[in-house]
């Protein structure tokens, strides 16, 4: 690090050690870190990932950070026995779909078979504008006989990276193409039988590039103001658990003080 962002790195551990900043307690956002310091936004990401990665600070949510509560523990229980697997047979297997029973022993429970259905890797990605606003499509969705919105995504193809599946998903559903999308969590929609990971990314920013080449996924493409997400959510019109677990990720994000991909 060059010398303002040492200085930076040690003004954050003295303001920790001297308490300024108590156990569990949240540092100010990126910007405002960035002027009282008197550092630009790229060093400073430097420098907290310094302290990051030496326990001194943690990510909170995905771009704030706060200070480490050393009396909460959320260390994995280690009194907890995992299931036995004594085997598995196929009873359907297409390129989409793969079902198997599967032989299985929980622990003190005798043997049964679990059927467990096998699915894609899917990537999703929620692109915000400068408007606070997110792309978003309306839909038709035959399996439930319903309309809803949806942000764009869909399968990952076969030795396809994840990030470049989602923003291949969003530019061919809806004809933007994202500035930069960055993964915030991976996830399993139904977990105590379907084996299918989702990728969720959030972006700022996107071009107009064309009109949408998958027609079979577009539907109406709008930019959704994010202040009618709750309102959406409350009257059941949004689609899809992917779409869910990213606009939590960015309403949760926003509230906290950050945006979906830098703090305030």
């Amino acid at each position: 690090m060059g010398p303002k962002s040492e200085r930076v790195y040690r003004t954050i551990r003295e303001w920790i050690a001297e308490g300024k900043y108590s156990p569990g307690s949240k540092l100010p956002s990126e910007r405002t870190l960035s002027e009282d310091l008197e550092i630009g936004r790229t060093a400073l990401r430097q420098v907290l990932a310094k302290l990051v990665t030496e326990g001194v600070v943690e990510v909170h949510g995905r771009s704030s950070y706060r200070v480490p509560d050393r009396s909460v523990t959320t260390e994995a229980p280690t009194d907890v026995e995992p299931w036995q697997i004594h085997g598995e047979r196929t009873l359907y297997d297409n390129r989409w779909v793969k079902l198997s029973l599967v032989d299985v022993e929980p622990p003190g429970v005798d043997r049964f078979e679990h059927h467990v259905v096998k699915l894609h890797h899917v990537a999703i990605a929620a692109v915000i504008d400068d408007q606070d606003r997110v792309l978003m499509m309306w839909r038709y969705r035959f399996v439930p006989d319903a309309f809803g919105w949806e942000l764009p995504g869909g399968i990952v193809d076969q030795g396809e990276d994840p990030l470049q599946a989602a923003l291949r998903e969003v530019e061919e559903e809806t004809g933007w193409r994202p500035n930069a999308l960055e993964h915030v969590v991976t996830y399993q929609p139904m977990v105590g039988m379907v084996d299918s990971p989702h990728d969720i990314f959030v972006g700022e920013g996107a071009k107009l590039v064309g009109e949408p080449t998958d027609l079979e996924e577009a539907g109406h493409i709008a930019w959704v103001p994010l202040s009618d997400i709750p309102g959406l959510m409350a009257r059941g019109e949004l689609m899809g658990s992917g779409t869910l677990v990213a606009l939590l990720h960015v309403l949760a994000s926003r509230g906290s003080g950050a945006s979906p991909t830098t703090a305030a």
